[in-house]
């Protein structure tokens, strides 16, 4: 019931200053890449993006926040959404369903709001489903050796643990293609100044 005016909306939506709906960016990239460092880069550099925060029927964990890391419900309410096409993008990890409010970007882009989505691979397969306008950003590290380095020095994860991280990151990364613009986020501040200038190229 969201989708009619962006409907009517989307062919104005590549007129430049004259768009009156808003953009969706995806920012997607291997656990390691620096991803989130990045994207706390661009809500800085920009206050005024809306950013989704996810649904999760996981329990919080120590210090998170409802409503701040996550919007925290419970399976059956999760499973409604299912039926109900309440989730843009979800998915089952680890026995835990994670999603995407539709609505909410349906409303925020109807308002002329610009979103960021910080989601994986399949979750921007099915968010290209239903906004295929979408502005898709994948960063990488510069070499798997520099990602286990990364992964290693942060020392969060046991050495079986960085294993799998490193060979989901591998199908991650040949993956990339999906993506209308890849950032190698090897020097932070070039990283930063890339993003920002990708943000800064679509919202003029």
């Amino acid at each position: 019931m969201h989708h009619r005016p962006l409907k009517k909306a989307r062919p104005e939506a590549a007129t430049g200053a004259n768009r009156k709906t808003g953009l969706v960016f995806v920012i997607s990239a291997p656990s390691g890449a620096g991803k989130s460092t990045l994207c706390r880069a661009i809500r800085d550099s920009f206050p005024d993006l809306q950013y989704s925060i996810s649904f999760t029927t996981r329990p919080p964990r120590h210090g998170e926040q409802n409503g701040v890391d996550y919007h925290f419900i419970t399976i059956p309410e999760f499973e409604e959404g299912i039926q109900t096409d309440q989730w843009a993008e979800w998915a089952r990890v680890h026995g835990n369903y994670y999603g995407t409010s539709a609505g909410f970007i349906d409303c925020s882009l109807a308002a002329g709001r610009d979103i960021v989505l910080d989601i994986d691979i399949e979750g921007t397969r099915q968010i290209l489903k239903r906004h295929p306008d979408s502005i898709t950003i994948f960063v990488m590290p510069p070499s798997m050796e520099v990602l286990r380095q990364r992964l290693e020095t942060r020392g969060t994860d046991s050495s079986e643990v960085i294993a799998v991280r490193l060979k989901n990151a591998d199908n991650e990364i040949a993956q990339k293609d999906l993506y209308r613009h890849v950032i190698i986020n090897d020097r932070l501040p070039q990283a930063v100044a890339e993003l920002t200038a990708i943000f800064e190229k679509y919202r003029l």
